[in-house]
């Protein structure tokens, strides 16, 4: 809290400065921003101007004469207004504030190192009992004229530093006030009768502010107000959001009641966030609607993303969270594989469509599923297990040779993800289990090439060919050499229709042809064969 002292004030030691001042619908004067603050002192207090040549003494005197003349006016017109607002508040809930418009006699060669000060005057004008000046940055000062009965009612703050001091208009001084245009606004609440209805028509940032300030005066009337608005009021974005968590925490541990704030972000019996994750997986999965589930799939895997981060820093929840993904992958397995052995049954094209779009319709989803898993888990750096595992279904990769390729294409875009994760550093399986993949999944792939291009919106034929010859060339020179052979064949027969490896094929001739470690590649070791 800022430092309070009672000051000795002498006769011309400030010089009053009448400012803009709006008065509110509940009959008080609300305080300027400090940006007109600021204005102020620099329209009266400009720094490093040259002074201008001394007019004449004739010129000088008509110019003397006519800013008098000007004074005497804008003063008449500014007592007129005052007087006519002030007629106007009486009439509303609360008392109304009046604003000091006198402008006191000071040495001009003084004024310019000299803080101007609003003067604000609460309540009923002539039964104020106390000032309060309050000194806040670049020389902003407001001296608020207000009642001591008032401020020690709400405010305990206020009520211990007044509680002693003579009852001969006191004046406290408070230095290094932050916020001078909310303590301004926090003291006038004091004086209204409806706080709620005046605290409704604010901003969040601004209720923050005030909230502030009320904690600091003590002022808990105020507070059980600004607590009441934050539970009900939207937060807007998660700036503001943890803008209102963190002033709201701090009140907590000062023993102020704020658990119905709080409960928007933290439930009095929190539930086990693997099962609520559990429970958001198996609707997403089990969704039948295109739109629906697509969008969600999108919100779900960006959001853990976003935690990855918050998950690395304690590994229990991380593994929790993949035994949740991998139990969904096992049953999307289970699913797939009882889906291909009905569609690998005889006579399936010749049935109704009624009773074979649902089938096909089926694999799709559930391919669909085990793509977005594997998504979250290469996302995760969690995918190795995956691989192993896909690369043991022998017997589905058996039954996708036997059915149509309508069906089973949706497959190969699993075994497309899985090389395109392996090509970039998502997925990094044991040498066997990329040796098996390629060895299982790969011709299959080969196979349903043509539909993958034309038929998945989501295939990226680049990605997925650098993937393969990526793979590929992780492998010892052995194994490229056999898959690569059996690459070359099926390309000179498909094309188009067949995967690109040109690039891995580049790179596996100069290894095998001209090895750069001393050994002569095979072209070398049949010249000297030749020789």
């Amino acid at each position: 809290m800022a430092e309070v002292r009672l000051p000795r004030l002498e006769q011309g030691q400030a010089k009053i400065k009448s400012v803009p001042i709006a008065v509110t619908p509940e009959g008080f004067w609300c305080c300027p921003s400090p940006t007109v603050f600021q204005k102020t002192v620099r329209t009266q207090n400009p720094l490093n101007k040259p002074k201008p040549s001394p007019p004449s003494q004739t010129a000088s005197s008509q110019k003397k004469q006519t800013s008098v003349n000007e004074r005497k006016a804008s003063c008449v017109a500014s007592k007129t207004n005052v007087v006519s607002d002030v007629q106007k508040t009486q009439g509303s809930d609360a008392p109304a504030a009046n604003a000091s418009l006198a402008n006191e006699k000071v040495p001009h060669s003084r004024s310019e190192n000299v803080p101007r000060k609003v003067a604000i005057e609460f309540g009923e004008p002539g039964t104020s009992d106390l000032k309060v000046i309050l000194l806040g940055r670049q020389g902003v000062a407001v001296k608020l004229i207000v009642h001591r009965s008032v401020l020690v009612e709400h405010s305990s703050f206020f009520a211990s530093r007044i509680s002693g001091q003579p009852l001969v208009f006191p004046c406290l001084e408070i230095d290094n006030c932050e916020d001078a245009e909310i303590y301004v606004e926090t003291i006038g609440l004091m004086y209204c009768r409806d706080l709620k209805q005046r605290l409704i028509k604010q901003s969040v940032s601004r209720v923050l502010r005030i909230l502030k300030v009320s904690e600091q005066l003590g002022y808990t009337t105020c507070i059980h107000f600004c607590l009441e608005y934050l539970e009900a009021v939207p937060w807007v974005g998660q700036e503001e959001e943890e803008k209102v968590v963190s002033l709201v925490s701090r009140l907590e541990g000062e023993g102020i009641g704020v658990k119905p704030v709080l409960k928007r972000v933290s439930p009095e019996t929190p539930t086990p966030p693997n099962d609520t994750f559990s429970h958001i997986l198996e609707l997403v999965l089990t969704s039948r609607e295109e739109k629906g589930r697509r969008e969600m799939k999108s919100v779900v895997l960006k959001l853990l993303k976003e935690n990855n981060s918050l998950a690395s820093s304690s590994s229990e929840p991380s593994d929790l969270c993949n035994k949740t993904l991998y139990s969904s992958c096992r049953s999307s397995l289970d699913s797939l594989l009882a889906l291909f052995k009905q569609a690998a049954e005889p006579g399936f094209l010749d049935r109704a469509v009624d009773k074979r779009e649902p089938v096909v319709r089926s694999i799709y989803l559930e391919s669909d599923n085990m793509l977005w898993l594997l998504d979250i888990l290469a996302d995760r750096q969690a995918a190795d297990e995956f691989a192993t595992m896909w690369v043991n279904q022998q017997e589905l990769a058996t039954l996708h040779t036997s059915l149509p390729m309508v069906c089973r294409h949706y497959v190969s875009m699993i075994s497309s993800r899985l090389f395109v994760g392996i090509g970039r550093g998502e997925v990094l399986p044991s040498k066997d289990t990329r040796h098996l993949l390629l060895k299982t999944w790969l011709q299959p792939l080969i196979n349903d090439y043509s539909w993958l291009q034309h038929g998945c919106r989501s295939f990226d034929r680049k990605a997925v060919e650098e993937g393969i010859g990526r793979t590929v060339l992780t492998l010892p020179l052995e194994d490229q050499q056999s898959i690569l052979l059996s690459w070359l064949r099926s390309f000179l027969k498909g094309g188009d229709s067949c995967p690109n490896l040109q690039q891995a094929f580049e790179v596996w001739w100069r290894r095998a042809f001209r090895r750069p470690y001393g050994e002569s590649g095979i072209l070398g070791q049949t010249e000297n064969r030749t020789l």
